[in-house]
């Protein structure tokens, strides 16, 4: 398999009246062929705003690219044309959005909203976009879907419109398929639906996919590889057994402290971490979990530490996170 997504140094700003807010801070991955990526954390950790710039779907301004490279296939996103990068959203790179009332256009058909970008990218013909459309809708399991092309948005219920979303993204057989959230707002069925139906079609298209949640138990069943996302900072990185077997960082241990489990019987409550995120206005000097990590040292303070491989496909940024290993043998 090879690499199909290569981000670099991404760093993306915002202006605003308060001062310049740090989203994303030289954010390094990649994501192989056929390979689902799980980009995990807390709301405002810069996880939908680092694919959103992947995308160069970012309002300039206020926000800014500061820096960094995005390639695919070889090509830097962040320096091609807008009929070029225009070419590839939604064509080559497909996006399913968190809220689909939003992202969907009220006053349009579904059978609109479905063919323009076949019409735009593949040059079909209306009645071709049409015949795609409804083939689409049945793919993401829509019942009568002949029948359903025709209607709008806000007659379809919450999970049937996200599955709608997921048809669309679908439209072009994208490479990459980029999922913010997708399932935030359904409850567990539609949910454990909406995952199985993105597991099924990843193995008929064999696409990648980046899945972004902030829900761990989700994307265990989902991901193959996870990165673990804090103030901007890609904090942990590693396959998907690892971060649930071997958690390095003291932020996902505490991410996984706070998941509620079924399998084993669970003696204490769950484990909050306490405090809040540093302000990304005024970004501290050493460690961002500084002021929330109990295995915190001096050099914390001063020093941030880097992304650096403490075992095979395993990275960290942490000076001690041989200490969170020895607290998990005595837990």
């Amino acid at each position: 398999m090879g690499t199909l997504l290569e981000v670099k140094d991404l760093r993306t700003e915002f202006h605003t009246q308060d001062g310049v807010v740090h989203a994303v801070n030289g954010v390094t991955f990649a994501v192989d062929e056929g390979e689902t990526l799980g980009l995990v954390g807390e709301s405002g950790c810069g996880k939908s705003v680092s694919v959103l710039s992947v995308m160069r779907l970012i309002p300039q301004p206020p926000g800014k690219i500061a820096g960094g490279q995005v390639l695919f296939q070889g090509r830097d996103l962040l320096t091609v044309d807008d009929e070029e990068i225009r070419s590839v959203r939604g064509n080559k790179i497909a996006m399913v959005f968190q809220d689909p009332m939003t992202s969907l256009n009220p006053v349009l058909t579904i059978d609109t909203q479905i063919g323009e970008s076949l019409e735009l990218h593949l040059g079909m013909t209306k009645e071709q976009a049409r015949k795609r459309s409804v083939e689409l809708l049945k793919m993401v399991g829509i019942p009568e879907a002949e029948g359903r092309i025709e209607d709008y948005p806000h007659q379809f219920s919450g999970g049937m419109r996200q599955r709608v979303m997921i048809a669309m993204a679908l439209s072009c057989t994208p490479q990459l398929l980029i999922a913010d959230e997708p399932t935030t707002a359904l409850d567990v069925t539609i949910l454990a639906q909406i995952i199985d139906i993105v597991k099924r079609l990843k193995r008929e298209l064999g696409m990648a996919i980046i899945w972004i949640t902030h829900d761990l138990g989700v994307i265990a069943g989902l991901a193959d590889r996870i990165n673990v996302m804090y103030a901007g900072f890609i904090i942990e990185t590693a396959p998907v057994k690892e971060i649930f077997g071997n958690p390095l960082h003291p932020y996902t241990l505490g991410l996984l402290g706070s998941i509620p489990r079924l399998d084993e019987t669970r003696k204490e409550k769950l484990t909050p971490i306490e405090g809040l995120p540093p302000d990304l206005v005024t970004m501290p000097t050493g460690c961002p979990f500084y002021d929330r990590c109990r295995f915190r040292t001096e050099k914390c303070l001063h020093e941030n530490p880097p992304l650096e491989v403490s075992a095979v496909r395993h990275s960290v940024a942490c000076w001690n996170w041989q200490d969170v290993v020895k607290a998990r043998g005595r837990a």
